[in-house]
């Protein structure tokens, strides 16, 4: 039987603008099994996992739970675990770490103020430092959710760590487990999909160098799916790779079209029309599913800039 995976690549599902959506990740280390509904099925306190998911609710924040790469037996509570969070959006990213002995403390933490990009709440509750090392990269290993996120990510992951790529971490779910494995990368928030080892360390590579590599590239959470697909497009047209230097700064009309503003930091602006179309045919979204879908996709119908217009093949 044909995996969700393996039907989107025959298929060759366009991937661009299906990131998930947060201007703010927050990822706690929860070493064990996970379940679907990881913050409330796994070892941590599900009462606690309510209440993060309470607090975060509306506010640009998304949690996740992380675990190194490898086996994951049930070998209890851990006395200290590794706590980050990483802002997205351009002008203002950033990536702080600390070790949180108590998860509860992380209740004490302003989530509005998280996803507005401002970390304070985080170093005065949990002792959080700028994070100097290398990027995160987090593969999608949530098997109960998934079984891609299994049988893919958790070999990419593996194959990763053992190789010595620094920053690799199992996060419980990145949306769109039919493109597995999935990565985000950490601090600018880039999502990739059908992820290989070798282009996964060229990504990091890039990234090292303030650079975003498009090939593969799904979009940036900091931004809704249009404006993630108008990015990426921008890129693609223009050659600019700069990871700070487009930002979508507006997006008008609604769903099926939309004409999104991306502007660049020397003055340069375009709008791109961005269309909502379905990947054909009908078939099971996840694996496991019962009942056929037609994903939405976002198909970019031109790139303009002042007095010139692209056209491009939806």
């Amino acid at each position: 039987m044909s995996t969700c995976s393996t039907v989107s690549r025959d298929l060759d599902e366009p991937i661009s603008g299906t990131a998930a959506t947060a201007t703010t990740w927050l990822l706690l280390e929860q070493p064990g099994p996970w379940g679907a509904k990881a913050l409330t099925s796994s070892h941590l306190d599900p009462a606690l996992g309510r209440a993060l998911e309470a607090a975060a609710q509306g506010t640009g924040v998304r949690i996740a739970l992380i675990r190194r790469p490898g086996r994951h037996a049930d070998s209890g509570t851990p006395t200290a675990r590794q706590a980050y969070v990483a802002h997205t959006v351009p002008g203002n990213v950033w990536l702080r770490s600390a070790m949180v002995r108590d998860p509860r403390r992380l209740l004490d933490v302003d989530f509005a103020a998280l996803g507005r990009g401002d970390h304070g709440s985080f170093d005065s509750a949990l002792g959080g430092r700028h994070h100097t090392g290398d990027p995160l990269a987090l593969v999608c290993t949530n098997g109960k959710r998934d079984r891609c996120c299994a049988l893919l990510g958790r070999p990419l992951a593996a194959e990763l760590a053992s190789s010595g790529v620094e920053g690799v971490w199992e996060v419980t779910h990145l949306g769109g487990h039919r493109f597995s494995p999935t990565l985000l990368v950490l601090p600018y928030g880039y999502a990739y999909g059908r992820a290989e080892a070798h282009a996964v360390k060229e990504v990091l590579h890039g990234v090292q160098e303030g650079r975003i590599v498009v090939e593969g590239c799904r979009g940036r959470s900091a931004w809704e799916r249009p404006g993630q697909a108008a990015e990426l497009a921008v890129r693609r047209a223009t050659g600019e790779y700069g990871a700070q230097t487009l930002a979508v700064v507006r997006t008008e009309g609604a769903a099926p079209r939309w004409e999104v503003t991306v502007a660049h930091t020397d003055g340069r602006h375009w709008r791109v029309v961005v269309a909502q179309g379905a990947s054909l045919p009908a078939r099971p979204e996840s694996c496991g599913a019962s009942v056929l879908g037609s994903p939405a996709r976002m198909d970019v119908v031109a790139v303009r800039e002042p007095a010139t217009t692209t056209a491009l093949a939806g």
